[in-house]
């Protein structure tokens, strides 16, 4: 399928063709293709076949690529397609092949806004029974629409990047007043993160059947979560100071179009939901992700469980008319299964600090200083073939 030689165990094969932002030594950023073990150097390919707009590929950002809307994402996809696959590109692309290794990845587009949404209800479920025991562990609104609210897209960082302990106001249930410092309970949250390329008009709304004209790919997406700064304040308006530090994406953005074999039609939703955030084509993706706590693996949650699907998440982001924006990236919240193995957050693996993992041989709860975690993600396609999505890593310094 591609003269490019891939090593059995390459992140990404001639299909998946992610796009990202990579440098080599005191060059400028650019815009690369990974395949295999190698990134292609587009700008330079783009320029010798005189490709409309090769200058796109020169740019820092995927933004200005991101813009350019639906029939642009595909015209490139097929060059690329037609560049790993056909033979006769071997001279023009080969000696823009750079190895992997020898590049440094960049954040892949400027955010321009961020939504973390909270789309599993294994997840909501598991942290309802933990935060409000006494209470449902749903809260009425939460099947009638996806509840999300507006993050920090400033603090969205890429891949790599050393995460500092965050510091805030904590409130243990048996002390009478809160208390200032380090983030004790410090966590992860296991995400898809969906990349708009197409805006859209402040006072328009856009429509689940209008997804993909909007949405051009995803990343991997790991939400650093403080539950003890967040458990203090989060009533009554919600994630604060203990999400806004730090939200770690994958460097490569995989377009939608390599995702089409493993797109799963959405499970039943009971209620039924109002006609804006109704269709008859809603999907899911089959997706696997791996959680890897200082190397080891310590969860597997599965996205397809997930209850509402994204284009159901654009639809009510948009719905009272606000405006989204080339660059703009919304996450689904963390993914979670229903068995204890598949839980995305160490919140509810370790059930609120109660029931220890053990990582190394050693019993643990939450984050400690120097503790790394990866999380890694697959597709499966409904051809029984793997797509793999990449990896998001980050590794904990102490507070500042």
């Amino acid at each position: 399928m591609t003269w490019i030689d891939i090593p059995a165990n390459a992140a990404f094969g001639p299909e998946t063709l992610p796009l990202g932002i990579f440098r080599t030594g005191d060059e400028e950023p650019r815009v690369g293709a990974a395949i295999g073990d190698h990134v292609i150097d587009l700008a330079p390919v783009a320029s010798a076949q005189m490709l409309d707009g090769a200058q796109i590929f020169t740019e820092p950002t995927l933004n200005a690529f991101l813009k350019q809307g639906r029939p642009a994402w595909h015209a490139t996809r097929e060059w690329l397609l037609d560049l790993v696959r056909n033979e006769n590109n071997r001279d023009a692309v080969e000696p823009h092949l750079i190895p992997l290794d020898q590049v440094t990845m960049q954040l892949p587009f400027e955010v321009a806004d961020y939504v973390d949404f909270y789309a599993s209800e294994h997840h909501a479920s598991n942290v309802g029974k933990l935060f409000r025991p006494d209470a449902e562990p749903l809260l009425p609104n939460w099947k009638h629409l996806p509840v999300g609210y507006h993050g920090r897209a400033g603090t969205i960082v890429a891949s790599g990047t050393d995460i500092i302990r965050p510091s805030g106001q904590r409130k243990a249930p048996g002390d009478d007043n809160p208390t200032y410092g380090p983030s004790q309970r410090l966590d992860i949250e296991v995400e898809l993160g969906y990349v708009v390329g197409k805006p859209s008009q402040l006072g328009s709304r856009v429509g689940v059947e209008d997804f993909k004209d909007h949405v051009y790919g995803v990343v991997l997406l790991n939400d650093w979560s403080a539950r003890d700064i967040q458990a203090w304040e989060y009533v009554p308006l919600g994630p604060f100071l203990g999400k806004s530090f730090a939200t770690s994406i994958s460097p490569w953005v995989i377009p939608l179009e390599a995702l089409e074999s493993a797109e799963v039609a959405l499970s039943k939703q009971d209620p039924q939901v109002l006609d804006y955030l109704a269709s008859e084509n809603l999907t899911n993706l089959d997706i696997t992700f791996e959680v890897y706590w200082n190397g080891e693996l310590v969860s597997s949650p599965p996205y397809r469980e997930m209850y509402w699907s994204p284009a159901q998440m654009l639809a009510h982001l948009s719905v009272n008319g606000a405006s989204v924006r080339t660059g703009d990236l919304y996450a689904s919240g963390t993914v979670c299964g229903a068995d204890k193995n598949q839980r995305g957050s160490f919140l509810e693996l370790s059930w609120g600090g109660r029931e220890p993992v053990t990582v190394k041989g050693e019993d643990r709860t939450f984050l400690q200083d120097g503790d790394e975690v990866t999380i890694t993600a697959s597709a499966a396609t409904s051809a029984g073939a793997t797509i793999t999505l990449g990896s998001v890593t980050g590794r904990i310094l102490p507070a500042s």
